[in-house]
């Protein structure tokens, strides 16, 4: 597609970036960098490659040091850059039926198979292939890279770096979050609450119920009454047809406790979210189930001994997106997509974060996301090509055209 302005498209042969993005692809894939391990041995890499192309690497540490956020910036110190952002850890392939070793890239019929190619690593691997054209640019406004730990276990990484984000980027025009939309210009998607109950009983031998508070029944309870108030939110919550599902949903997504089946148990947790609608009061759904945890179950938990026998905490958050459509970083966003209008997703990603921090953003990246999270993950060829041509287009929205 080519939009009225651009000049017939962005010229230029990009086989040499699509070799390198390949290359850079191959190597983000070796690192396995499952959530649960170390992203520094990436870190490390992508800090080297820099290096080597004369740009200077930032680094924020968790409290264990044990992974890291990554900024850099391409060009003068001044504000009015584009933000080129994707996380570094990959979900696990632990039980999954691969057919090639997941952490080995290789290419079938078009597509680049291995786990993290769609979700994110495609992206980054193509931003990363740029550097040395960014480099040899003279920029007007610079090409700042952000690469963030524990996206997918509660966006961990960007909400440390997020309040000091100012520190490390000047005030951006745009920012990009490279999730994969199929090179789409993503302006919306849902917030996230992440919550985890924890109930508290007596322990007793299974032929003296009477002496125990049966922690697991009591979960149980409260997830019926999620799952009803569920409910009620698709019958009858706020709405918004921009989305699919149009309304707030509730998840009970980890159940675990007990110890064995003669024993009443004594502890009981579980897992759960809600996907917010953008605009509405996050705070809503927790507050109707504390109310019917304090009225409902507190009180017959107290008259058999057990105080404060429910907890619930917040765990991680994710703010909703919901870009302001006619904008300068809007415009900007659909001329480098080379779309008309944008489009909204039903998955959440970081960028509500940076929006959260008065950075325009958008989520444009290569890939689907019917991928992602699979076995036999992919990203095609010709989604790689977009995202160079996307990548070029960036150099030349940043140095007035000339390359």
């Amino acid at each position: 597609m080519t939009l009225e302005g651009d000049a017939g498209g962005v010229a230029g042969d990009i086989a040499g970036y699509m070799t390198a993005a390949r290359g850079l692809l191959g190597r983000l894939v070796a690192f396995d960098t499952t959530s649960h391990l170390s992203n520094l041995d990436l870190i490390r890499f992508v800090e080297t490659y820099l290096d080597a192309h004369g740009v200077s690497a930032r680094l924020q540490f968790n409290a264990e040091a044990t992974k890291a956020n990554l900024t850099a910036s391409i060009g003068p110190d001044a504000a009015g850059g584009i933000v080129l952002s994707g996380h570094t850890d990959v979900v696990p392939v632990t039980g999954q039926d691969w057919s090639s070793d997941p952490f080995i890239l290789s290419e079938r019929d078009g597509r680049l198979y291995g786990r993290g190619t769609a979700d994110m690593k495609g992206f980054l691997a193509v931003a990363l292939a740029f550097v040395p054209y960014f480099a040899k640019l003279a920029l007007n406004a610079p090409v700042h890279l952000v690469l963030t730990h524990d996206e997918e276990v509660g966006c961990l990484g960007i909400q440390s770096l997020a309040p000091v984000l100012k520190d490390h980027v000047a005030a951006p025009r745009l920012v990009i979050v490279g999730e994969p939309t199929s090179m789409q210009v993503a302006a919306a998607h849902k917030g996230q609450h992440v919550y985890r109950t924890t109930v508290t009983g007596r322990a007793a031998h299974s032929s003296r119920t009477p002496d125990g508070v049966n922690a697991v029944a009591i979960a149980a309870g409260l997830i019926g009454k999620l799952t009803d108030m569920a409910t009620w939110e698709a019958d009858h919550g706020p709405r918004n047809d921009m989305f699919d599902p149009p309304y707030t949903t509730i998840n009970v997504g980890r159940v675990e406790g007990g110890l064995a089946f003669n024993i009443v148990p004594e502890n009981c947790w579980f897992d759960w979210d809600q996907r917010v609608l953008p605009g509405e009061d996050g705070s809503r759904v927790l507050n109707a189930f504390t109310a019917h945890v304090t009225a409902a179950v507190l009180p017959g938990m107290a008259a058999q001994g057990i105080s404060e026998g429910v907890q619930t905490q917040r765990w991680a958050y994710l703010p909703p997106l919901m870009a302001e459509p006619g904008t300068d970083g809007q415009s900007l966003a659909l001329w480098l997509a080379q779309r008309n209008e944008t489009t909204v997703v039903a998955f959440g990603t970081e960028a509500g974060h940076f929006q959260a921090v008065d950075c325009p953003t958008v989520v444009c990246g290569p890939g689907d996301i019917a991928q992602a999270h699979k076995p036999d993950e992919y990203v095609t060829l010709d989604q790689l090509a977009a995202c160079c041509h996307f990548m070029k287009r960036v150099g030349r929205a940043l140095s007035g055209g000339k390359e």
